[in-house]
């Protein structure tokens, strides 16, 4: 980093904690000029913030995350390692968790994606978990498509729903599932192969 990026570093982190933003090391987070952050705010460690992000209030950010264009509401919370892409919207009281990336997607109020998932293209609505594993089957190679999670819906952990899908409200999705059409509200649908298994079984 050159030295004047390194002084406009150092002067975005002084305005920020003169405004109240709890920065826990300060010396390894790294703002965009138009970063806008509200009240009672902790960032933690090792944070990147690129450009057009808005944060609200009671807000907080854990070590490893790389946030751009993306605008997180009142009381959210992301990371740790987890990557929020251009296009998203994470409304309030919603979770990102470790090792997630969320991409041109809105995650409603109070739902969670707690781990290990790739959300593109997608809506979420609101009180929704996203299953361990869970993949957004967005791209077919040529076309990005899109994934509808209605209020409520419980997606099952290693889950691929593959676009477009629309998932109905407080349906459930068997763990190891994979989607390839609509599933009804109110309904448990499951999509895994058969498991087989064989007694006594020697090799040859």
């Amino acid at each position: 980093m050159n030295r004047k990026k390194k002084n406009d570093q150092e002067k975005l982190r002084k305005k920020f904690l003169k405004t109240g933003v709890n920065l826990i090391a300060p010396e390894t987070v790294f703002f965009s000029k138009d970063t806008k952050i509200g009240k009672n705010v902790t960032i933690n460690p090792y944070v990147v913030i690129g450009p057009k992000v808005k944060i609200g209030n009671n807000v907080e950010i854990f070590s490893f995350t790389h946030i751009e264009n993306a605008k997180l509401e009142n009381k959210v919370s992301v990371g740790p390692f987890s990557r929020i892409r251009p296009g998203t919207v994470l409304k309030y009281g919603s979770r990102i968790g470790n090792f997630v990336e969320v991409k041109n997607s809105k995650i409603g109020l109070n739902s969670k994606v707690n781990h290990l998932s790739y959300v593109g293209d997608a809506q979420i609505g609101k009180s929704a978990n996203i299953g361990a594993g869970t993949i957004t089957c967005n791209y077919d190679g040529k076309n990005k498509n899109k994934t509808k999670i209605d209020d409520g819906a419980f997606i099952g952990s290693n889950s691929s729903l593959v676009a477009p899908v629309s998932i109905g409200k407080k349906s459930i999705i068997g763990a190891g599932s994979v989607i390839t059409k609509n599933v009804k509200s109110n309904s448990l649908a499951i999509g895994r192969a058969r498991q087989i298994e064989k007694k006594k079984y020697k090799k040859k």
